[in-house]
């Protein structure tokens, strides 16, 4: 069943990942992937958000007029391990409930670019999400990034703070847009119908 959100309020899409150009290719970073494309489809640039460390990105997502959406896109410069200082903080400069957020991460127990639209739960071992719900409950809404699990005895930290392998770039684009396809549609149309779509 979808939560009740408020129409009024913007949406908040947090990207997760880690700053700096050594982490930019990384599994662990595919929601500032996802958030860097949303970013080009509504025209707009990051730049640094105030005080909160932070990039940001207003806009407006769908066809003009009523029906469109105003978000606010993010991407914390905290580092994975604390994210949800950074984003809980802007929720609040926007006033936004906690139910117009949208975590994009990567998922350990998905396979490569199987996407899943959820609301609320665990963080299933995720410290960006962790760190989110210490800070602001778990009712948020997530769209989870496949990435799989790591091959034979690599340690998770390793496997996740990996480059996406030759093998995996040649698909990432394709899964990166249907990431984003699948936020806009959240935004759009609901939870159940984006989940209806999304979660093959």
């Amino acid at each position: 069943m979808d939560v009740t959100t408020d129409a009024g309020a913007p949406w908040l899409i947090a990207g997760l990942g880690n700053p700096g150009p050594e982490y930019a290719m990384n599994r662990h970073n595919v929601g500032f992937m996802v958030a860097d494309l949303l970013a080009e489809r509504i025209g707009g640039r990051f730049k640094r958000a105030g005080k909160a460390q932070a990039q940001v990105v207003e806009g407006r997502l769908g066809p003009p007029g009523p029906g469109s959406r105003r978000v606010v896109l993010v991407k914390p410069m905290s580092f994975m391990n604390v994210s949800g200082g950074p984003v809980n903080a802007l929720r609040d400069f926007y006033k936004v409930p906690v139910a117009n957020i949208v975590a994009v991460h990567d998922e350990l127990d998905i396979d490569y670019g199987v996407l899943r639209l959820k609301l609320g739960g665990g963080d299933n071992g995720h410290n960006g999400l962790k760190s989110m719900t210490k800070a602001m409950g778990a009712e948020y809404h997530r769209v989870r990034f496949g990435i799989g699990r790591p091959p034979g005895r690599m340690q998770v930290a390793d496997f996740v703070l990996k480059d996406f392998s030759s093998a995996e770039r040649k698909e990432l684009d394709y899964f990166v847009d249907r990431a984003a396809d699948a936020v806009e549609a959240l935004v759009l149309e609901g939870l159940e119908r984006a989940q209806s779509t999304y979660n093959s």
